[in-house]
């Protein structure tokens, strides 16, 4: 028989066989049983485990089959996506159990991303930056070049990074091609911040400056302080710049005139960091939007309204010891909703709205870390040795980088954090540009990257 009346025959037999009853169905196969011979009935034989098997994935509904792939692991999917076409379609197209995945690596979920096929790309992607992390292969170094004296002074912000110097100097740098933007003469740096326009710098000096970008011209001193300026912060909305200085004091400022508005005392050691940040939650002391300080110094965080009130009192004073052998460290985070600090007895978190502390992390006993930067799924630690990253959702430490024999400084701002958004979740997109900067021995700037993904 030819093959294309074969295939009309077999067509014509299959409906007339879809129309009988079960028994009569059954009839039909043992009679053909019956006529078989030894190559057909080898063949059934052979094959009869695979005939008798159903693709319960492609019979399934499509959200029933959702509901049973929810309960395998992504390892185990991506085996599963190797069985046939169909398989990988309906399984890549499974948004829930992909993003459950993702979140489950500690990565930010976009609900608004519609395509079914970009969750699976997402996790895979994931896995590689979290494999890079546990092997200890996800950053890369560098260093900027430029400086002839001690560089005591860090600020970052959207790929720039500010130098100050004790070569009475400051430089702004593009962290990804590694070039100088601007060189300005200045005082002796012990702080700086900038924005688009203008530098604030505070000095060895006891003064705090404000210089403009473009020409190097200085457009304001702020003269009063005692002791040396050991952090600054500003608010051009406000019109207010505050400065924490060695003479145990906090000054406010008003930007545009250099004119002093009050002066804030209590703090009995110096004030190495002052944050000027809004408010968030809302408590009996203050409301979402209202401008708070908070300043440090070794052993406590004092917490003020800035307005221009001029008998400004302290809301609230926070410590985690009363032993003075126990020293908080410089590098304070606040973001609105929460106060972190680190010292020898761990990462303590405040809730703002209540001042209770919410928990106390305790890294592994022959570590003695120090914070940069804090988020809702990791934190950004370091030692004398190593770069850290912890998870803390698990309070555990998921990947470390080496670092060099950088220039120690208990009280200073030699070492900083770079990009920040990834803390709250990776997303794919914020694991680039600069993890960690310090300052060197040498006077260079030693930078750690994230290294792009394989």
């Amino acid at each position: 028989m030819e093959k294309k009346d074969f295939e009309a025959w077999l067509d014509n037999i299959s409906i007339t066989f879809l129309s009988l009853t079960d028994l009569q169905k059954n009839e039909t196969l043992d009679h053909l049983i019956s006529l078989s011979g030894a190559v057909q009935l080898r063949h059934l034989s052979n094959n009869l485990e695979i005939l008798l098997k159903r693709d319960f994935l492609k019979l399934l509904p499509l959200e029933l089959s959702f509901y049973l792939l929810k309960w395998l692991d992504p390892q185990t999917l991506l085996t599963c996506c190797l069985v046939s076409k169909q398989w990988n379609k309906v399984i890549s197209a499974c948004t829930e159990v992909w993003q459950t995945a993702c979140k489950n690596l500690g990565w930010q979920i976009d609900d608004s991303v519609q395509d079914p096929l970009h969750w699976k790309k997402v996790y895979l992607k994931a896995i590689l930056r979290m494999k890079q992390l546990k092997d200890h292969e996800a950053f890369e170094t560098s260093s900027l070049i430029g400086h002839s004296a001690r560089v005591y002074a860090l600020y970052y912000k959207d790929g720039l990074l500010c130098t100050g110097s004790d070569d009475l100097s400051a430089k702004l740098w593009d962290v990804s091609t590694g070039q100088c933007i601007y060189g300005i003469q200045t005082h002796t740096c012990a702080a700086v911040k900038f924005d688009e326009q203008k530098l604030v710098t505070g000095s060895f000096d006891n003064t705090v400056a404000c210089w403009e970008w473009s020409s190097g011209a200085k457009t304001q001193h702020f003269r009063g302080h005692t002791g040396a300026v050991f952090s600054v912060d500003y608010n051009d909305e406000l019109d207010i710049l505050v400065s924490g200085s060695a003479d145990f004091t906090v000054k406010v400022w008003a930007l545009s005139t250099g004119t002093c508005l009050n002066t804030l005392t209590g703090h009995t050691e110096w004030v190495t960091k002052v944050v000027l940040q809004k408010c968030k939650v809302k408590s009996l002391m203050h409301s979402p939007g209202d401008h708070i300080l908070l300043s440090a110094d070794k052993y406590e965080i004092k917490i003020w309204p800035i307005g221009r009130e001029i008998n400004c009192k302290c809301l609230k004073t926070l410590s985690v010891s009363e032993d003075r052998s126990i020293s908080l460290q410089p590098r304070l985070h606040f973001d609105g909703k929460y106060i972190v600090c680190s010292s020898a007895l761990g990462l303590y978190q405040w809730d703002f709205a209540s001042y209770d502390i919410l928990r106390v992390i305790k890294p592994p006993d022959f570590l003695n870390v120090s914070l940069l930067g804090f988020g809702e799924i990791f934190a950004l630690l370091f030692d004398n040795r190593y770069l850290y990253i912890m998870d803390l959702r698990t309070e555990k430490l998921i990947s470390r980088w080496p670092l060099p024999e950088y220039r120690k400084s208990k009280r200073g701002s030699s070492f900083l954090a770079g990009e920040m958004s990834w803390l709250n979740g990776l997303n794919g997109q914020n694991d680039t540009g600069l993890v960690f900067a310090t300052s060197m021995p040498d006077h260079s700037i030693h930078l750690v990257l994230w290294k792009e993904h394989g």
